[in-house]
């Protein structure tokens, strides 16, 4: 295993998709709206979301070329579905946004884990 990756196009992918996630989450459409409030995540705290998907788009790009932030990321992000998909089994709430959005995003999110760090 590498702490660099080994491809450079799959974090960037990755990257790119948090940040139109986080751009979304600026004013959320009513797929987001609903499914925040679907597994109970209270309205005063999804300002955070919008800050963890940026720092997570930051550390993608930042560790293309600082061995170890790429692959600390990429954790995170792959964490941060997990959890999504704990919450969305938790509440119940197993409708579209979690078989496409929530389980969609925790596939892309292990997939360029291991196309950019599994040899």
């Amino acid at each position: 295993m590498t702490l660099v990756p080994d491809l450079w196009w799959p974090p960037t992918i990755l990257a790119l998709v948090l940040l139109g996630d986080a751009a979304m989450s600026l004013r959320p459409p009513k797929f987001i709206r609903d499914c925040l409030h679907g597994v109970g995540f209270p309205r005063e705290w999804w300002w955070i979301l919008i800050v963890i998907k940026l720092l997570a788009v930051s550390g993608l790009i930042a560790g293309l070329w600082l061995p170890g932030i790429a692959f600390a990321a990429n954790t995170g992000v792959i964490v941060y579905f997990g959890c999504a998909a704990a919450a969305h089994l938790r509440a119940r709430f197993l409708g579209a946004s979690f078989w496409v959005n929530c389980l969609g995003m925790l596939a892309l999110s292990l997939a360029v884990f291991t196309l950019s760090f599994a040899r």
